[in-house]
C-alpha cells in the first residue's frame, strides 16, 4: 500500500499540470450538470415492512384515486377579539379561501370547515383541510406558494391566519452564515497548524472542490435516483469535514519529510505513502459506516448513506492526488516543519555573533538549540499520561460515563410542527389548533379495517369503533367510511395528546392490540396508519436495526484495523473508546434537546422527544470520524514502534508528530459541524450539534487521554498478534516500513559504488 501510495504521489507531483486538469474538468462537468438538471424535491418517505406502510398501501388499493398518502396542508383562522368566525365577514373570507385552494393544482380535496364541523366550541378558531395528490415532500413550489397565497390574502382581511401541514415540508437547508463561520474557524486553524496562508489553503480548496463535485453529482443525480435536499446537506456536511482534515494530514507530513531534509517530490511521495495509507483506511472506515446504513432498510437513509458515502471517496482520491500535484504548484512557499522559526534564529544569532563575538554567539546558539529541543505540548501531555495512566483513564472513562447517563431517558420521536421555532407560520398554525380543539388534532390517526374476509363488514367496523372509544386518552372517533366495494373502511381517531407525546404513542399499541381480538372474532384485519403512526413504527424499525447495524459496522472496522494495526487489543480499545464517545454525545443531545439543559444557547426553542434517527445516524458517523483519529495518531505510535522504539517511547512519538494536527483536525470538524447549529430545522441543529459534541469527546478524551494511557498499561501486550493470524493478514505496510527497506537498499547501493570509486 504505502509503496503503491508512494508512486501514485510522485507522479502526481511530475504530472501536476494533467492531474490538475483532471479535477478542474470533472467539477466543471459535474457543475454544468447540476445546473442543467431537472429540479428534484425531497426523497418520499416510505418505510417497508412496517404496519403503518403497508396500510397506505392497502388504501392506494382499495381506494384508487384518494392519494392515501399524499400530502396535506391546514390552514388555521382565528376570529379578531370579540368576533366569531360564524360572523357573517369571517365566514366569506374562510368560503373564499376554500375556493380559492380548490382551484390549486395537485389539490385532490378542500373541506370547507362550515359542513364538516372544524370550527371550536367557542366559535373563535377554524380550519381548513387540503389533500393533494402527492405526497408532501413531493409536491412542486407552486403548489406550496399557492397554499401560503392563500393564507397571506385570508390574513390581510383582519383574521389570524397561519398554515400547516406536510405540505410545506421543504428541503432542509443548513445555517448558511453558520457554514461561512465554520470555514472561516477551520481557515484559521489551518494557518496556526501549518504556519503558511498557502499550506492552509490546499485542504480548503480541495475540500471544497471534492464537495462540489459530489453534491452535483447528487443533484445530477436526484430526480432520477429520488434524492432529497437532505441527501446533499448530509454530503455537504460530511464531505467538508474529511475533505478538510486527510488534506490537512499529508500536508502535515510533508512538511515533517521536507524538515528531514529530503527534496521536494520525495516528500510528496513520503507523505502519500505514509499519511496517505491512514487516510485510505481512514476513509474506508467512514465509508463502511456510511454505507451500513442500507442495513435499515428505509430507502431515504440508504440514499443518505451511500451519497455521503461517495463523497469521502472523492475527498480520498482528492487528498491522495490533487494535494501532491498542488504541492509541485506551491513549491518552496510551503515550508518545512520548524523552517521559519529556525531561519528567524540564525538571522538573530548571527547578529549576535557581530556585537559580542564568537563566544557570545556560540552560547546564544546553544541557547535556542535547548530552546527548540524543548518538548511541544503533545509530548508533555503525552509524558504525563504515561506516568499516571491509571488515574487518566479512570478520570476520562467516569467523566464520559456521567455525561452519558441522560442517555437512558432517551425518547425517541419525529419533529412535527410543533418543534418548529415559534416564529413560523407552521408552529403557529400548530398551537392555534391545539388552542382550539386541543393537541390531538395535529396528528389524527387512520385506521384501516380490511373486511375483505369478514362476514359482515359493517360489524366488524362497529366493533372496531366501539372498542376504539372505550380506550384512554382518546378525544374523538369518526363514523366509519367504506369503499365502493364495501369491504375496506377508514375510521379517524384524534388523541387527546399532542403527536409526539407517549400517551399518543400508547393508544396506537392499544388499538393495534385490540385490533388482534377484533381479528380473531370477526376475521377484519384493522391497521392504524397517519403520519403520527408511521413515525412511531419508523422510530421502532430504528431501535431495531441498531444492534444489528453497530454490530456490522464495528465487526468489519473491528477487521479492517486489525490488518491496519496488526494487533487485537488495539482494534478493541478503539471499539469500545468509540462506544463510550457515542453514549456521551447521546446523552449530551437529550440533556439539551430533550430536557432542556442550555438550550438557549443554541437556539432551541422547543424541547420534546429526540429525532428518530439519532442515535443510528450517530453510530455511522461518529463512528467513521473516530477511526479517522485512531488511525492517524496511532498508526504513527505503530510506526514507531516497528523501528525500535520501546512502547513508551513510541506513544510519545506519535504524539510529537500527530497531537497537534489530530487537535487541529478535530476542531476544524467541530468548527464545520457546528456550522449548521445555526439551521432553523431543527432536525439539521440536532445533526449539527450532536456530531460536534461527540467529535470534541472522541478527539479530545477518547483518544487523546483514554488511548494513550491504555496503550501504556498495556504496554508491548497492545501490539501482540497471533502467529497464525500474523501469517494470514496481508501486509499492508501502512507504516511505510516498504519505504524504508527501499531507501536502506538504495543507501547500500550508493556506498558499494563509493567504496568500488575508492580501490579503483
Amino acid at each position: 500500500m504505502a509503496t503503491f501510495l508512494y508512486k501514485l504521489g510522485r507522479l502526481a507531483f511530475r504530472r501536476r499540470h494533467f492531474v490538475a486538469l483532471i479535477w478542474v474538468a470533472l467539477l466543471t462537468l459535474a457543475g454544468v450538470g447540476a445546473a442543467s438538471a431537472p429540479a428534484a424535491g425531497s426523497t418520499s418517505f416510505s418505510i417497508p415492512g412496517v404496519e403503518a406502510q403497508k396500510a397506505f398501501d392497502l388504501l392506494e388499493q382499495r381506494f384508487p384515486g384518494a392519494s392515501a398518502d399524499g400530502g396535506t396542508g391546514r390552514i388555521v383562522f382565528k376570529a379578531p377579539e370579540g368576533q366569531k368566525m360564524t360572523d357573517a365577514a369571517n365566514k366569506a373570507t374562510v368560503e373564499k379561501t376554500v375556493n380559492a385552494l380548490g382551484d390549486g393544482s395537485e389539490v385532490a380535496s378542500v373541506t370547507d370547515p362550515f359542513t364538516t364541523g372544524a370550527v371550536s366550541k367557542d366559535g373563535t378558531v377554524a380550519y381548513t383541510s387540503v389533500k393533494y395528490d402527492a405526497p408532501g415532500m413531493e409536491l412542486k413550489d407552486s403548489t406550496r406558494d399557492a397554499l401560503e397565497k392563500a393564507g397571506d390574502d385570508a390574513r390581510a382581511t383582519g383574521l389570524t391566519v397561519d398554515v400547516g401541514g406536510d405540505a410545506l415540508q421543504a428541503g432542509a437547508e443548513p445555517g448558511a452564515i453558520g457554514e461561512v463561520i465554520g470555514l472561516a474557524i477551520a481557515a484559521v486553524v489551518l494557518v496556526i497548524t501549518l504556519g503558511s496562508l498557502v499550506a492552509a489553503g490546499l485542504p480548503l480548496l480541495t475540500a471544497i472542490i471534492g464537495v462540489g463535485i459530489g453534491v452535483s453529482t447528487i443533484t445530477v443525480l436526484a430526480k432520477a435516483l429520488d434524492l432529497g435536499d437532505t441527501t446533499s446537506t448530509l454530503a455537504l456536511m460530511i464531505g467538508l469535514a474529511v475533505g478538510i482534515d486527510y488534506a490537512l494530514f499529508i500536508v502535515s507530513r510533508y512538511r515533517s519529510e521536507l524538515a528531514e531534509g529530503r527534496d521536494r517530490e520525495e516528500a510528496v511521495g513520503r507523505a502519500t505513502g505514509t499519511a496517505g495509507s491512514a487516510v485510505v483506511f481512514a476513509g474506508l472506515t467512514v465509508v463502511i459506516a456510511l454505507a451500513g446504513l442500507a442495513v435499515v432498510n428505509v430507502p431515504m437513509l440508504t440514499k443518505m448513506g451511500l451519497a455521503a458515502a461517495g463523497t469521502v471517496v472523492v475527498a480520498v482520491l482528492i487528498a491522495l492526488t490533487m494535494i501532491p500535484a498542488l504541492l509541485g504548484y506551491a513549491g518552496k512557499r510551503v515550508r518545512a516543519t520548524g523552517e521559519k522559526r529556525r531561519s528567524t534564529g540564525s538571522k538573530t544569532g548571527a547578529k549576535t555573533d557581530a556585537k559580542a563575538g564568537a563566544g557570545t554567539g556560540e552560547k546564544d546558539r546553544q541557547g535556542k538549540q535547548a530552546k527548540q529541543a524543548k518538548p511541544g505540548p503533545g509530548v508533555r501531555w503525552a509524558s504525563f499520561v504515561i506516568r499516571r495512566p491509571a488515574a487518566v483513564l479512570l478520570l476520562g472513562v467516569v467523566g464520559l460515563g456521567a455525561i452519558a447517563v441522560p442517555a437512558t431517558q432517551l425518547e425517541l420521536g419525529l419533529p412535527d410542527d410543533g418543534s418548529q421555532p415559534t416564529s413560523t407560520t407552521q408552529r403557529r398554525a400548530y398551537d392555534l389548533l391545539s388552542e382550539g380543539f386541543g393537541p390531538g388534532f395535529n396528528g389524527p390517526l387512520m385506521i384501516v379495517v380490511d373486511a375483505k374476509n369478514s362476514d359482515d363488514p359493517k360489524a366488524a367496523a362497529t366493533t372496531v369503533t366501539d372498542g376504539i372509544k372505550d380506550l384512554k386518552d382518546v378525544a374523538t372517533v369518526t363514523p366509519a367510511m367504506f369503499n365502493k366495494a364495501g369491504d375496506t373502511a377508514t375510521i379517524t381517531v384524534i388523541p387527546g395528546s399532542k403527536p409526539s407525546s407517549t400517551q399518543t404513542e400508547d393508544l396506537v399499541h392499544a388499538i393495534r392490540d385490540q385490533g388482534t381480538d377484533v381479528r380473531a372474532d370477526t376475521g377484519a384485519q384493522v391497521l392504524v396508519t397517519g403520519t403520527t403512526a408511521m413515525n412511531i413504527d419508523f422510530s421502532q424499525k430504528l431501535n431495531d436495526a441498531l444492534i444489528p447495524y453497530l454490530g456490522l459496522v464495528v465487526g468489519l472496522a473491528f477487521l479492517l484495523l486489525i490488518v491496519v494495526f496488526r494487533s487485537i487489543l488495539v482494534p478493541l480499545k478503539a471499539a469500545l473508546g468509540f462506544l463510550l464517545s457515542v453514549l456521551a454525545a447521546l446523552g449530551a443531545v437529550v440533556a439539551v434537546f430533550q430536557w432542556g439543559w442550555l438550550s438557549g444557547l443554541i437556539g432551541v426553542e422547543e424541547t420534546g422527544p429526540i429525532m428518530s434517527m439519532m442515535p443510528i445516524f450517530m453510530v455511522g458517523v461518529v463512528f467513521g470520524l473516530a477511526m479517522d483519529y485512531e488511525v492517524f495518531l496511532v498508526t504513527r505510535m505503530r510506526e514507531a514502534y516497528v523501528h525500535g522504539e520501546s512502547p513508551s517511547q513510541a506513544i510519545v512519538t506519535g504524539f510529537r508528530h500527530s497531537a497537534k494536527v489530530v487537535a487541529a483536525a478535530a476542531i476544524i470538524m467541530m468548527a464545520v459541524f457546528g456550522g449548521f447549529i445555526s439551521s432553523t430545522e431543527s432536525m439539521i441543529k440536532m445533526i449539527g450539534f450532536g456530531l460536534a459534541i461527540a467529535v470534541f469527546f472522541d478527539a479530545f478524551i477518547v483518544r487523546m487521554a483514554i488511548v494513550p494511557a491504555v496503550l501504556a498499561l498495556l504496554g508491548k501486550k497492545a501490539w501482540w498478534l497471533p502467529k497464525w493470524l500474523d501469517r494470514a493478514l496481508p501486509n499492508v505496510d501502512v507504516e511505510g516500513e516498504g519505504l524504508k527497506t527501499q531507501a536502506d537498499a538504495a543507501s547500500s547501493r550508493d556506498g558499494d559504488e563509493d567504496r568500488e570509486l575508492v580501490r579503483a
